[in-house]
């Protein structure tokens, strides 16, 4: 007698999920064309959409007019939706200040009222699979916390507290983090737009009929030369700094 072999469980959906283009197109480009071939049902971008980058209103643009694309609110949206802080408030100095002014003044100025309709939090639920995504939790005066290290599962638990989801996929902190707590994991694929390897990082979920799923971390190459060039032609504020401390270090001009 033959044994039947199992039958594959049917994949339900299929959902991308990125975090922190900031104004990184040759990155968000390379990532959308990859999670178009990979068919995905859903993209998830986990906020800071813009900042940093020289592209600010082209990533807009490709994220606000790609179907199924839900966005999310990060702290470099709020400052464009809601204001810069105070400039008598802690935490960003003059340079940075002068940056988002130049991010704000590349969009149009309609497209505050569209951000700022953006969640700071959504949920979904699949096959009983419940995912969760966020930029970050939120300290007591309504601001993103600061990152901390989550390598600890005890402290990746406490510090999101949503222990009922099965997946919560977070932004905020470039850095990539995949930590299982007690009953939840957490992922973060890392920034998408801000890394020191010329990489575009997103996550993939497939969830499967009955309730299973599975998670592949996908990193792929492209070109940061445009990037150089353009905050060198765009003048962009800050460039300097951006080009050390954010983008891949191993080609391009330098920026005066």
């Amino acid at each position: 007698m033959r044994r039947r072999r199992p039958v594959a469980a049917t994949t339900v959906a299929r959902i991308a999920v990125l975090t922190d283009v900031h104004a990184n197109l040759p990155a968000l480009d390379v990532a959308l064309h990859e999670i178009e071939r990979l068919g995905a049902d859903a993209v998830y971008h986990t906020g800071d959409a813009i900042g940093i980058g020289p592209f600010p209103a082209e990533c807009l643009d490709r994220l606000l007019s790609r179907p199924k694309t839900n966005l999310l609110m990060g702290n470099h949206d709020a400052w464009f939706a809601f204001g810069l802080p105070d400039e008598s408030a802690p935490g960003m100095p003059a340079e940075e200040r002068e940056h988002q002014r130049w991010v704000h003044e590349q969009l149009d100025p309609s497209l505050k009222a569209v951000v700022a309709t953006w969640p700071y939090a959504s949920s979904l639920r699949v096959e009983g699979v419940r995912l969760d995504f966020l930029h970050y939790p939120l300290n007591a005066s309504g601001g993103f916390r600061a990152p901390t290290d989550v390598a600890l599962p005890e402290t990746a638990d406490a510090l999101f507290g949503l222990r009922a989801s099965t997946v919560v996929f977070f932004g905020h902190d470039h850095r990539a983090w995949n930590v299982h707590g007690a009953t939840t994991r957490y992922v973060n694929p890392g920034a998408l737009g801000c890394s020191v390897e010329p990489v575009a990082r997103f996550a993939l979920l497939e969830v499967k009929q009955g309730g299973a799923y599975s998670l592949t971390l996908h990193a792929e190459p492209y070109d940061p030369t445009p990037l150089y060039d353009a905050l060198e032609q765009r003048r962009v504020p800050a460039r300097e700094f951006i080009r050390r401390t954010f983008l891949p270090q191993d080609a391009g001009p330098s920026i005066a």
